[in-house]
């Protein structure tokens, strides 16, 4: 890497803290037939354990900051989330209620049908002041959470706000995945009332150029998805990347995602990546089907991560993130379960597809 590239994260042998709310997606069918067979699937998630998944499957110390109440099924979560290699000392075990949402198994969360059950969720209740940032940050350096955890409450914005004081503070690198879920913005604020306050305090934002337009303010072109060409998409991308830096002095690194429809019923997939001042696309990556949209963005989110602890210049760790993202489709369930190696050979088997 380049001096400049060295600047920007050092890991210094420390971990990674994810900060956001477990969830359990359950998954009922389209049809109805769960109600004959009496069966419903159940997958563990949340935007922010996922991204901890993925770094502990790859080997980066990670580390996981929930709330969740005292009983029995927390305990068999807990335990859940220690055997995948994710440290879990820091959950906190408070409240009554534990945050649920249910989806059509192979839709987005983005999804009009998708149905919440998180409000009075012990997350959305937790308090400023109840957290000891000295101790919760102890062994790490990175720190990670998304827009959904202010999305839930204005006492989370709050507790937000108390991590990425101390954070930044503290010279811990902190990331902000731009995740919009217009469902849960429902206690009297707007994003853009909110998120500015909080990226200002960010060295990594990812998302796409319509969140960060909604949240963060920065430019959108009003003919984009009329000419909706790919030129335009990384023309814009570059731009809005330009556009967060300026607004927020202390973010070195913008990545922006793009997903598409392909197909009948397939996808198309690329991304970008802004820092030190230049501008990096990924490979295009096509399928014709898929079997789960859900958590693609989170392990894209833990690819730029993972790339940053390995060393790996812009240009690869935008590459390792997107095969990581798209490999992710192929998988059923929240987090993703592929391995590096197998990311790495996704990257050669797209070489030409610049």
């Amino acid at each position: 890497m380049s001096s400049t590239e060295n600047t920007r994260f050092n890991p210094a042998g420390k971990g990674v803290l994810s900060f956001g709310e477990l969830l359990l997606r359950i998954c009922p069918d389209g049809t109805g037939d769960w109600l004959q067979t009496n069966q419903l699937p159940v997958y563990v998630g949340g935007a922010e354990l996922n991204v901890a998944s993925a770094l502990a499957l790859w080997d980066v110390p990670s580390a996981y900051l929930t709330a969740i109440p005292d009983n029995m099924l927390s305990k068999q979560l807990i335990g859940y989330i220690e055997a995948r290699n994710i440290n879990a000392e820091r959950i906190s075990l408070q409240g009554k209620r534990m945050g649920i949402y249910y989806l059509t198994a192979g839709e987005d969360v983005k999804h009009a049908g998708v149905i919440y059950d998180r409000a009075h969720s012990a997350f959305a209740e937790l308090q400023p002041g109840a957290i000891n940032w000295a101790r919760v940050f102890e062994g790490i350096s990175w720190f990670h959470f998304s827009a959904i955890c202010p999305a839930l409450s204005e006492s989370v914005v709050a507790v937000c706000s108390e991590a990425l004081k101390y954070a930044s503070e503290n010279g811990i690198f902190i990331s902000l995945d731009l995740n919009y879920r217009a469902k849960l913005w429902q206690y009297g604020k707007q994003p853009i009332e909110v998120m500015p306050e909080l990226a200002k305090y960010c060295d990594l934002i990812m998302g796409n150029v319509w969140a960060a337009e909604l949240m963060l303010g920065t430019p959108l072109a009003a003919d984009l998805k009329v000419h909706d060409t790919e030129e335009g998409y990384l023309a814009q991308a570059e731009a809005t990347s330009k556009a967060i830096i300026s607004k927020f002095p202390k973010c070195k690194v913008v990545a922006n995602t793009y997903r598409f429809d392909y197909m009948e019923s397939g996808i198309k997939y690329y991304t970008t990546l802004y820092a030190a001042a230049q501008f990096y696309r990924s490979a295009v990556y096509t399928t014709p089907d898929y079997v789960d949209k859900v958590g693609s963005g989170d392990c894209f989110m833990a690819g730029l991560i993972y790339g940053h602890f390995q060393g790996h210049n812009d240009q690869e760790l935008l590459d390792f993130a997107t095969a990581a993202a798209f490999n992710k489709l192929f998988v059923p369930s929240d987090a993703t379960r592929t391995k590096t190696a197998e990311i790495y050979a996704s990257i050669k088997n797209h070489e030409d597809s610049y």
